[in-house]
């Protein structure tokens, strides 16, 4: 970070004055980041009111904010500084938000609503001031205070908004958005507690509340003139109104108070600075007076705590009736509020009367299935709150939502009882029965032709049913909420080439032959700002540097340029030293969780993803412990000729998903008995780190190696870490699954380890499954595990059962299958690891070859094909250059 301060030159008089680190002067030793002057005198304009740049008013500034919010006289602490910090750089950041909203407001653009259960941010100090182009000020502040901005930012806890890939990809688009001057806001829930804090207890993982909140939120804001009123339950009337027209009344058993907070997201490089609107759910009675003062203690605080469980937790356990009320209630709560709060700025400007004009001024994009009770509740504000005719709100409905696919996991592609449904949303309920009344019938009619035999034509019609039978409980109905999605959108995308072939041959494909122009793809992206010029600026310099110019970090098909020096030797040994560095501070981070010194010279093996059968972190233990056994039978003097490896594997495992804890139970066993055995722990080492979120990641991608994506093929919808690690350098050995075949395809095929069966191969291989030998080293591995090898035996029984009993269904996502490829696979990790110039070489290609996967690419490709919005770049504040 020091890198990226802003150098101090002295004038007459002595006075220090400020040199931006975007001057066009390459200074050696210093950060070569540079952008165009008229981008920076346009970001400094729209920031600074003066235009100008002062340490010492920052200095000042950040104590002043200390002294008066905190009551502290002196910055003694990190956490002090942080405090002072984030207060000051807030205050820039909304007069960027204002500046930005003022424009919007007075040129009515049409706006992007991205609406998301999760959110996975991170920390925002280190990114907001490098969006802003402050981090000169702020550094060299810092460090007349004596604090370094690194320990600063690392006194922030994360946002405990999200869990995995999804949650990240939904923060990467707000960034890309903002940055391309898009307008457009994420809607989701400011949850109390996020998922949960992970943590071990003998090696078992222990879920804990994780009180993000506790010291406050210096990037939000509340809004406590926008409320909207949420309700479930009760029953449905119909009125007749004055003029003939029959209405339903839909009067909730229970209601709710949304609370909008705002989430100032600042673009890089532009002056604006978008939103991201979160929601905590209130009660509408604070506290029952009566009740307490009658001693019913428990009453008089029920209506908070029911309100305040809404928003308090992440996907919450629905294995039982309550866990799946509540979740239902979660969707449906951020997704009425955020469709009232965009109708109700949309009256404010065009009033009652223009619904006609609303597709032409809000998009939606549906991220995943669990905002799609959507279809269902604009329907609702259309015609029973705006009086619309159906016919007229169910086209605008149709021509304002979209929705993205993110994964073929059945558990992912909601279904609720129709019972839960009815309990909870009685109204909504009776919408989707009359859109799937209304559906089945335009099938019925339109399949005429091809069906003309009734009982065909009803079979056809009853697959495509948005409401149909659980196959696995006959006297059950499900409301298939995807189908809901795809029947009341415009459209509906995959997320990488083979995910959305997918989709569109086999997901939904009885859909996809009936609206064929309904779906595209549209491969994800990262943010090459957080995730290689932020979190690895040491490398992102190295970048500039050798191009000459920063404009990589918004345009990233830039970093092509890099494969010209990709065997330069001098260009590699500097490429390395980047490596080695955060390889140390990796080491670090290890040696503070487990106390334990690692070798950084070994190969750092890496996977870091939710925990999860068919992202086969057990194939990747199982490895390990064949390279264990393999080196254990080495003399002292072929284990020499070993590569040595540090093996890190890190994620959370829902808190109902039995067989990811056991996953995480035989990763922290078997790297117990690896760590501390003296003839191989100077050869391979394992460990869990726990908790893994934002800012583990920084840390830990930068320093990876070798990335292990490697799902059963056809299962990964994209991924996104994938990319987060190609673009800092790092090698894969993968599955031809996801985003990894594009990856191969950017970096060349030659350069990737790709091991196992096709997805096309799958369904096959998985009804052979029974007629299956398996390899005799993964039986000898499974003996091992069987045998109490690693302890805990009886605990990890289910998991040798779940992969090794021979009959149909068993090792479903067929680790036995590919268990010789992928050692194969790794045995060629080893042979290019031993030839460190060849490594290299492909390290700096895999960054080269990146270019396709900046979230800018991706935003900029739904902006064009699906969302139909363009930039509106709020003008520089006066002074500045346009």
């Amino acid at each position: 970070m020091a890198q990226r301060q802003l150098q101090l030159n002295r004038v007459a008089g002595g006075a220090p004055v400020a040199t931006s680190r975007r001057s066009t002067r390459l200074v050696p030793g210093r950060t070569a980041l540079r952008v165009s002057a008229v981008a920076e005198a346009d970001k400094t304009a729209a920031i600074n009111k003066s235009g100008t740049s002062s340490v010492p008013a920052t200095t000042k500034d950040i104590e002043n904010k200390l002294r008066y919010l905190f009551g502290r006289n002196e910055v003694s602490t990190p956490n002090d500084a942080y405090q002072g910090t984030a207060w000051s750089v807030r205050e820039r950041l909304i007069d960027a938000f204002n500046k930005t909203h003022e424009h919007w407001k007075k040129e009515d653009p049409k706006f992007i609503y991205y609406l998301s259960a999760e959110f996975l941010m991170g920390r925002s100090l280190t990114n907001t001031v490098f969006n802003l182009g402050l981090q000169g000020d702020y550094a060299t502040a810092l460090k007349e205070l004596g604090q370094k901005m690194e320990q600063v930012a690392e006194a922030e806890r994360d946002a405990a908004l999200g869990n995995g890939g999804l949650g990240r990809l939904a923060a990467c688009f707000l960034d890309s958005m903002a940055t391309l001057d898009l307008p457009g806001w994420g809607y989701g829930i400011r949850y109390k507690y996020g998922m949960f804090k992970q943590a071990l207890k003998d090696g078992y993982q222990q879920e804990l509340p994780d009180i993000w909140l506790t010291s406050g939120n210096p990037w939000e804001v509340r809004r406590d003139d926008v409320r909207h009123m949420v309700g479930f339950g009760g029953r449905v009337e119909r009125r007749r109104e004055a003029g003939g027209r029959e209405v339903a009344v839909w009067t909730p058993a229970e209601q709710v108070i949304a609370q909008a907070y705002d989430n100032p997201i600042p673009g890089y490089s532009t002056p604006t600075t978008s939103n991201l609107r979160l929601w905590d759910a209130l009660p509408l009675s604070e506290f029952d007076l009566a009740a307490f003062n009658a001693g019913d203690y428990d009453r008089a605080m029920l209506a908070r705590e029911r309100a305040e469980a809404i928003s308090a937790v992440l996907y919450p356990n629905d294995s039982t009736p309550e866990g799946k009320e509540l979740r239902l209630k979660q969707q449906y709560f951020f997704v009425c509020a955020s469709l009232q709060d965009v109708l109700s700025r949309f009256k404010a400007t065009h009033g009652s009367a223009r619904w006609d004009l609303l597709p032409s001024k809000a998009v939606f994009q549906l991220n995943d299935t669990h905002p799609t009770i959507a279809v269902a509740e604009l329907m609702r504000l259309l015609v029973d709150v705006e009086g619309l005719e159906w016919d007229e709100a169910w086209g605008i409905t149709t021509k304002c939502l979209n929705y993205t696919n993110h994964t073929v996991m059945p558990e992912a592609l909601e279904k609720w009882p129709v019972k839960v449904m009815a309990k909870m949303l009685p109204r909504h309920m009776e919408i989707i029965e009359v859109i799937n009344e209304g559906w089945t019938q335009w099938l019925s009619a339109h399949l005429a032709s091809e069906l003309p035999a009734p009982e065909e034509r009803a079979k056809r019609i009853a697959a495509m049913s948005i409401i149909h039978e659980n196959p696995w409980n006959k006297e059950e109905m499900l409301v298939n909420m995807a189908y809901l999605a795809v029947v009341g959108s415009s459209a509906v995308n995959g997320v990488a080439a083979i995910h959305s072939n997918i989709v569109k041959d086999e997901i939904f494909n009885d859909f996809y032959k009936i609206f064929p122009s309904k779906f595209q793809n549209k491969t994800n992206g990262v943010t090459p700002r957080r995730w290689l010029a932020w979190c690895n600026p040491e490398l992102a310099d190295l970048i500039t540097q050798q191009l000459g110019s920063d404009a990589w970090i918004n345009d990233t098909e830039q970093l092509t340029a890099l494969r010209t020096h990709a065997s330069d030797p001098a260009f590699q040994q500097r490429w390395a030293a980047v490596k080695s560095a955060k390889k140390e501070r990796l080491a670090g981070l290890i040696k503070r969780v487990w106390g334990e010194e690692v070798n950084t010279a070994a190969l750092f093996d890496i996977q870091i993803k939710r925990i999860h059968e068919y992202k086969r972190q057990y194939l990747n233990v199982l490895s390990i412990i064949w390279r264990y056994k393999q080196l254990k039978r080495m003399s002292p003097q072929q284990r020499l000729q070993a590569v040595p490896r540090v093996c890190v594997i890190g994620g959370k495992a829902a808190s109902a998903y039995d067989m990811a804890k056991r996953i995480i139970r035989l990763v922290t066993a078997v790297g117990s008995v690896i760590n501390a055995d003296p003839d191989t722990r100077d050869y391979l080492r394992l460990y869990f780190l726990p908790d893994y979120n934002v800012s583990l990641a920084e840390t830990i991608i930068p320093a990876a190696e070798l990335s292990q994506h490697i799902s059963t093929a056809g299962t990964e919808a994209s991924g996104t870490s994938n990319m987060k690690f190609a673009l800092n350098g790092c090698l894969i050995i993968g599955t031809w699954d996801g985003a990894n075949i594009e990856i191969a395809e950017e970096t060349g095929v030659e350069n990737v380890f790709v091991f196992g069966v096709r997805a096309e191969d799958i369904n096959g291989l998985r009804k052979e499954r029974k007629n299956f030998k398996t390899d005799p080293r993964w039986d000898e591995i499974m003996r091992d595990i069987e045998g109490g090898m690693f302890g805990d035996k009886e605990y990890f029984k289910p998991l040798v059962d779940s992969v090794n009993n021979m009959k149909v269904g068993n090792d479903w996502f067929l680790l036995a299958n590919d268990f010789a490829a992928y050692l194969d696979a790794q045995q060629q990790v080893d042979e290019c690891y031993r030839d460190q110039a060849e490594w290299l070489r492909r390290s700096i290609m895999y960054t080269a070859g990146s270019g396709k996967f900046s979230s800018d690419r991706t935003i900029r490709q739904y902006a064009e094909d699906i969302w139909h919005v363009g930039p509106c770049r709020p003008p520089p504040a006066a002074g500045g250059q346009q």
